[in-house]
């Protein structure tokens, strides 16, 4: 990997340096000026799982750039059956960027899916969802630009182990860091400097043993484009931690959730840790979240600034309404895997009771201290890092515009904490799914706010809730070591 310590050396985005020049001027120049061998073409299945193919530089021509690359698509979840099952990456020359984990010099680039029969966006690629709700707010009149912006939490293990087999099944994590290794003898002595169960937050090094690495994490981060604004360890003992780039419009922040993620598990490989956007790998500590930071401009003007409840106009309240009517099914998206539950459990660390308030984190909706109208904007809570970011970043857009052209309104504000209220009063409240399987039946039962300007078609939602009922039905069929605890005996 490329020194990180001398960032200058490494390629900005090439739709910035080249900014004046056409398109594949802009790539046959970069390619040239940093003697690019490889040109790398990523995209994304409906899981949100990265994909690439990489073609020799010689083969960057007229026909790359009017075609793309051909591929097969039916090797992929969700997608084309064998019989017609060809599509074409369409190249995006705006993502450009060097790849600085290749020992030879790769371009990066990120791509578009489109049907080879019809040269129009295939109906089941994310990136065009995301792509076609930043067209259809335009098409509102309401805004016509969506911020967005995430703080990422994970975990950094030393050693992961699982097994699934007929007759048993196991998984283990590990990391020198963890609370349970105070009586571990390690080579070269036990330091004894480690967090305490649910004692992870702020702690200086050496307590804060991921502080030089998320240094390193940052350095190829602003290497690859991104603007790290914060990093520090999170609650959890053993290895939780969070970054944070700068906000950006919706398809920016999308495709950034995807290079933050590869970025994050090279660095960590490359000094032989591993890192896991799963919500809930530990029992009994506190889960990994994906706090989504959104608001709406137009014209230059934050529109969810005015003076109402903490210094929001009516369009945010209308927009936190819009995701409070249908937050059971964005959970489909914004909480995609049977982990993610694990962490959404009423009375523990995660909010599931979907009202707002100021500063509260215990709400499902938390509106930011800030001080100045620019930076007013609203934080949905619930989601974690297993997202597809175009599926799911979308349809929080979508159920906020639903919020504001119904003139949906949330209510009061909640500004207490939800964690301590009596079950009597929780249960006035609005609570999230406590399931996928649950959260995919309420995907079914509302979705229509989705297809608004064919942002979401009928077909890919489908396509992904039959995606994602695979995943339920391969785990409610497996044997779970907690059942021989409850039932062996009986």
């Amino acid at each position: 990997m490329n020194d990180l310590k001398d960032i200058s050396k490494t390629v900005p985005l090439v739709s910035t340096r080249y900014q004046a020049l056409p398109d594949k001027e802009k790539i046959t120049k970069a390619i040239v000026d940093y003697n690019v061998e490889f040109v790398d073409l990523r995209f994304t299945d409906l899981r949100g799982k990265e994909h690439h193919v990489t073609i020799p530089k010689g083969k960057i021509d007229e026909g790359f750039f009017e075609y793309g690359k051909a591929f097969d698509g039916s090797s992929l979840c969700g997608w084309m059956d064998i019989d017609k099952s060809d599509l074409l990456l369409v190249p995006d020359i705006s993502t450009a960027v060097m790849d600085i984990f290749c020992k030879v010099p790769t371009l990066v680039i990120r791509c578009d899916v489109y049907n080879p029969d019809t040269f129009a966006p295939y109906s089941r690629d994310p990136r065009a969802v995301t792509r076609r709700a930043e067209e259809y707010l335009r098409t509102t009149g309401i805004a016509d630009t969506c911020y967005f912006g995430q703080e990422v939490e994970f975990f950094i293990f030393e050693d992961v182990r699982w097994d699934i087999k007929m007759n048993g099944c196991f998984y283990q994590v590990d990391s020198e860091e963890a609370s349970w290794n105070t009586g571990a003898v390690f080579e070269g002595g036990n330091r004894g400097h480690r967090p305490r169960s649910k004692g992870g937050y702020f702690p200086v090094p050496p307590v804060d043993s991921s502080h030089d690495l998320r240094g390193d994490m940052c350095h190829a981060l602003l290497a690859m484009g991104l603007l790290p604004e914060v990093h520090h360890h999170e609650v959890a003992t053993c290895g939780q931690n969070e970054i944070t780039t700068r906000y950006s419009t919706l398809l920016n922040k999308a495709d950034e959730m995807l290079v933050l993620k590869y970025v994050l598990h090279m660095v960590a490989n490359e000094n032989g840790k591993t890192v896991t956007f799963m919500p809930k790998p530990l029992v009994g500590d506190n889960g990994s979240g994906l706090h989504c930071h959104q608001s709406l401009a137009k014209d230059g003007k934050n529109l969810f600034a005015g003076k109402g409840y903490a210094g929001l106009s009516d369009i945010a309240l209308y927009y936190i309404g819009g995701l409070i009517k249908h937050a059971r099914a964005l959970n489909a998206f914004t909480n995609p895997g049977t982990n993610s539950y694990k962490r959404l459990v009423p009375g523990f660390e995660a909010p599931v009771t979907m009202v707002y308030s100021e500063g509260n984190r215990s709400a499902g909706i938390r509106i930011p201290h800030v001080f100045s109208e620019k930076e007013k904007r609203i934080e949905a809570r619930f989601p974690d890092a297993l997202v597809n970011p175009y599926l799911a970043f979308a349809a929080l857009l979508m159920a906020g515009l639903d919020g504001i052209q119904n003139k949906i309104h949330p209510g009061d504000a909640v500004d207490e904490n939800i964690y301590e209220m009596s079950p009597e009063r929780s249960r006035e409240f609005p609570k999230l799914c406590s399931s996928l399987e649950q959260a995919l039946d309420c995907l079914k039962a509302d979705h229509d706010f989705l297809l608004k300007g064919n942002v979401f078609t009928k077909e890919i939602i489908d396509a992904y809730i039959a995606v994602k009922q695979e995943e339920v039905t391969q785990l409610n069929m497996t044997t779970h070591p907690i059942e021989f605890d409850l039932y062996y005996s009986l």
